[in-house]
């Protein structure tokens, strides 16, 4: 977690801007470049404060890659430490160069020994401590805070940064030190090198394979800068871009990768941070570049023109694979020409293009666009990636050949994999309706992907993650998790990612009963979808509004939303979202009497769920025939559904089944058999802390003239009472942070959570949150 610091007063300034100076100035920003912005100062609000009058209009409304260098952050704050820094002796001054030079930017761990080696005194370091600024410890020195250290390390004359650079290469001389000595050797480096360019490129490959990425992008970057010719420096910019992007930091990534021209650098950074379908173009551009094919594909719509350099071979592997899968680094700094493979070749790029474009089709919703890619591959003779080949087959009403390729994606989510395959196994997972398969599957990316030190990959892996929590009836966790991963694709540049989570947070809180937060997430996923082709993100928020009317009884509105999924493409919808509104959109449309377009799009879920043969996807599709069929019939369709929920996971829509047969049972003067349906749904709505869907039990139940379970839970319980929104508020308020503070954390308005308060403080009966605090610690103590 980022923590504030107190640094010292800016020129012309008499004490320095809390942190709500830095929170005002942020208040018009777009939610990632606020995110982005603070963790690129180090959490520090002063200097978060000073960057955000810096930015230009571009980068402020995210645009443009902000800046990642300290000069270019936070001038004056620097030049207020260096101010303090140069008061102090030399002796002490040298010290404190050494100790940054040996933790930044790459933290090597070697300064005692090289105050050792050079036969150092240390007692100047106590005028650092008694001015503020640092400390001697027992593993070497501890400074005030990160921009001290940068401000130490850029104290120091270029020649003094040399000679201390160079003093500990000296002293790094064990064998898993290579790489670190390489890069103290490259920054005391006096012009370009081949030799040493050749060097830190083979410590950036070693680093990279044991997921120390950002190490990796910082000895790539430096390679590039001692590289002496064009070529060369070009592909190790691009090196030094991928290894960014994959540490999660999608600033520098972008601005790394802008010299470095190429449709696979495009093609990635846009997949989740620009506009979907010029990312989908993009990535098949690559891939027939790849290949060696530079004629456009056919029956395609994109209108690619070749890439422009070699360097989009770096960004194949964007995805670490396993690291026996890779080849020996290789970098050739001479301007001889060069093969489009290069040392950061994966054993099939083109299958890691594909894999992205199929990432790209998935988001735009416009699964022509996996057909286009399906056809390209086969014409190059590359077997596709299993889920582009089933989302191709599915577009193409080849439902059980999807079936069968789907289920084979999904079969590779063994422990230990690459990221994105496994990714890729839950997408086809929850395509096919096992959600026991799909959480496994990526759980397991996200472990894999902190394994390796690809943070981009966590929270992408928590998207999908989402609709298994959901549909399993856990939303609290299921809330919390993606709201974690939503501060995590804001931080790392992933705003397509984030669009994503804010529509998965909009489904969450529509089964939980949170109407603002809903209709708040959703218009937030639904204005960005709209301007970058993200037809998921917009089909889901579309889902969670109609959701939170067919549960809040507004069934005209919940149809016309419904029927509206039907039509997908870029920005308008999403044919798997239409496979999982259909059985609701049934429902709304047998609640208003117009069930025409209702029974076709029954017809074909129906297929799909024949096909698929998942137990729940069968469940629901008897349901809906339930829902139309006249009278007395429906109830062995109701019973046929109860019997594949029994087989199933969705243990919430199974409550919905049971809601709606008491509810016919009911009409049909089965008493006994209608009370106790109506009872067992309320039981579980009041489980998952649904209460618009526990209100409609009760009123069935009322109509039966059955009393009401009561709410489940001790009374005294106070998180039996509110919503997991409302909980997460009210934890948040009772550890201290302000209405503003909480906001900026989950995402949402100040408003918001103004009104989740007052929500709070009326449903636990209390006035204040000194109360709260106590209450929630009683709760907590129990």
């Amino acid at each position: 977690m980022l923590t504030p610091v107190t640094p010292p007063p800016l020129e012309g300034t008499s004490s320095p801007q809390p942190a709500e100076a830095w929170q005002d100035l942020a208040a018009g920003l777009p939610e990632g470049v606020r995110v982005r912005l603070l963790h690129a100062v180090h959490g520090d609000p002063r200097a978060a404060a000073e960057a955000v009058r810096l930015l230009g209009a571009r980068q402020s409304a995210g645009l443009d890659p902000l800046p990642t260098e300290p000069a270019e952050l936070a001038p004056a704050l620097l030049r207020a430490h260096r101010a303090q820094i140069r008061e102090l002796p030399d002796d002490t001054r040298l010290l404190l160069l050494l100790a940054a030079a040996d933790q930044y930017p790459v933290a090597t761990h070697a300064f005692l020994r090289a105050v050792a080696a050079a036969r150092l005194d240390t007692r100047p370091l106590e005028a650092a401590e008694t001015a503020g600024i640092a400390h001697a410890s027992a593993t070497g020195v501890v400074f005030r805070d990160t921009w001290t250290r940068i401000a130490a390390y850029e104290s120091g004359s270029p020649a003094d940064r040399r000679e201390v650079h160079l003093l500990l290469a000296r002293v790094l001389r064990t064998g898993g030190e290579t790489s670190l000595r390489s890069w103290h050797r490259g920054a005391g480096a006096l012009g370009p090198s081949t030799r040493l360019a050749a060097e830190l490129g083979a410590a950036a490959t070693r680093s990279r394979d044991a997921g120390r990425l950002q190490q990796a992008r910082a000895l790539a970057e430096r390679a590039a800068a001692l590289s002496p010719d064009r070529p060369g420096q070009m592909l190790l910019l691009a090196r030094a871009a991928a290894y960014a992007w994959q540490a999660g930091d999608g600033d520098r990534a972008r601005r790394l990768a802008a010299p470095a021209d190429g449709d696979a650098l495009t093609g990635v950074l846009a997949l989740r941070a620009g506009n979907a379908a010029e990312a989908f173009d993009a990535l098949l551009a690559a891939v027939a570049t790849e290949q060696g094919d530079s004629a456009e594909p056919a029956e395609t719509d994109a209108r690619q023109t070749p890439p422009r350099g070699s360097a989009h071979a770096a960004f194949t592997a964007s995805s670490p694979m396993p690291p026996n899968g890779l080849l020996s680094p290789s970098v050739d700094p001479s301007p001889a020409p060069r093969p489009r493979t290069t040392a950061l070749d994966v054993p099939d790029p083109a299958l890691h293009l594909l894999a992205r474009a199929t990432e790209a089709a998935i988001y735009t919703g416009d699964l022509r666009r996996c057909r286009d890619a399906a056809l390209l591959a086969r014409r190059l003779g590359i077997v596709p990636p299993g889920t582009l080949g089933g989302l191709a087959a599915a577009f193409e009403g080849r439902y059980e050949d999807a079936r069968d390729l789907l289920a084979a994606a999904a079969g590779r989510c063994g422990p230990g994999g690459d990221p994105t395959l496994l990714v890729h196994a839950g997408i086809a997972a929850l395509l096919l309706g096992d959600h026991t398969l799909a959480a496994a599957a990526t759980v397991r990316a996200a472990a894999s992907a902190r394994v390796r030190g690809a943070t981009v990959v966590v929270a992408q892996a928590m998207e999908f993650r989402a609709y298994a929590d959901f549909w399993t009836g856990r939303p609290r966790a299921g809330e919390a998790a993606a709201t974690d991963a939503l501060r995590q694709a804001y931080a790392t540049g992933q705003d397509n990612g984030a669009c994503h989570l804010q529509a998965a947070l909009a489904m969450f809180a529509a089964l939980t009963g949170d109407a603002e937060v809903c209709r708040e997430r959703a218009a937030t996923a639904r204005s960005y979808a709209r301007s970058h082709g993200l037809g998921l993100p917009a089909a889901l928020a579309q889902w969670a509004l109609a959701y939170l009317d067919l549960s809040s009884g507004r069934f005209a509105a919940a149809a016309a939303r419904l029927r509206a999924l039907a039509g997908f493409g870029p920005g308008h919808g999403h044919r798997a979202i239409r496979h999982m509104a259909t059985p609701h959109y049934v429902e709304a449309a047998v609640r208003t009497d117009d069930t025409r377009v209702a029974r076709a799009a029954h017809a074909d879920y129906h297929r799909w769920a024949s096909a698929v043969r998942s137990p729940d996807d069968l469940a629901l599709s008897a349901r809906c025939r339930a829902l139309l069929a006249p009278g007395a019939e429906a109830v062995e369709h109701y019973r046929t559904a109860l019997d594949f929920h029994a087989r199933g996971t969705r243990d919430f829509e199974r409550a919905r089944t049971e809601l709606l047969f008491g509810s016919a049972l009911r009409r049909l003067r089965h008493r006994t058999e209608a009370r106790d349906r109506l009872h067992s749904a309320l039981e579980a709505f009041e489980h998952f802390g649904a209460p618009h869907c526990a209100a409609q039990a009760r009123t069935e139940l009322r109509a039966l003239g059955a009393p009401a379970t009561p709410a489940q839970g001790a009374p005294d319980d106070p998180t039996v009472r509110l919503t997991a929104q409302q909980l997460m508020v009210a934890r948040m308020a009772a550890e201290g942070a302000t209405n503003r503070e909480i906001a900026t954390r989950l995402a949402l308005s100040p408003r918001t959570i103004d009104h989740h308060l007052r929500g709070v403080f009326t449903r636990l009966g209390i006035r204040s949150r000194i109360e709260l605090v106590r209450l929630l610690g009683e709760g907590e103590t129990r």
